[in-house]
């Protein structure tokens, strides 16, 4: 099942993939939001091969992955792949910059259910596409705003 989104956004594309490229914020987020993250690799710069274990409540259940950032390219790009015993996760994220002062971001995720009851939460997503894919596109649509925000109050 793949979901996607695109938004423009009114900021410089090395700024937009510094603010996504923020691992350290994007964890203190994600903490706020309930959900667990513990970074696990010893890495001391942004690259392939960091890694994350998280664990998040969906459809009521506490769900365990583990989350590795396997392609890194500065300003263009990052691909994550998210692992766990039941699905697996791609995840890309690509900007472009449509001019100097403005960049499309695009987001691209797709889940394989691994076994019957990943499947059978792969359906019930499928079931609920359109709610579901409304709500990755709201949130995607308030993180470029918020970037976008940044953006203005820093310049």
């Amino acid at each position: 099942m793949k979901f996607s989104t695109r938004e423009d956004i009114e900021a410089p594309i090395e700024f937009v993939f510094d603010q996504v490229s923020d691992f350290a914020t994007l964890e203190r987020s994600v903490l706020r939001r309930g959900a667990e993250v513990q970074r696990v690799d010893g890495m001391a710069q942004n690259g392939p091969g960091m890694m994350w274990d998280t664990a998040f409540d969906l459809r009521g259940k506490r769900r365990e992955m583990q989350l590795e950032l396997t392609e890194y390219d500065p300003p263009s790009g990052m691909c994550f792949v998210a692992t766990s015993a039941a699905l697996h996760c791609d995840m890309v994220l690509d900007l472009v910059a449509l001019s100097r002062g403005r960049t499309r971001m695009s987001m691209e995720l797709e889940l394989k259910p691994q076994n019957l009851s990943a499947r059978l939460l792969v359906q019930s997503l499928k079931l609920a596409k359109s709610s579901t894919s409304k709500r990755f596109e709201m949130r995607t649509a308030s993180y470029a705003r918020n970037l976008e925000d940044k953006y203005t109050r820093r310049a």
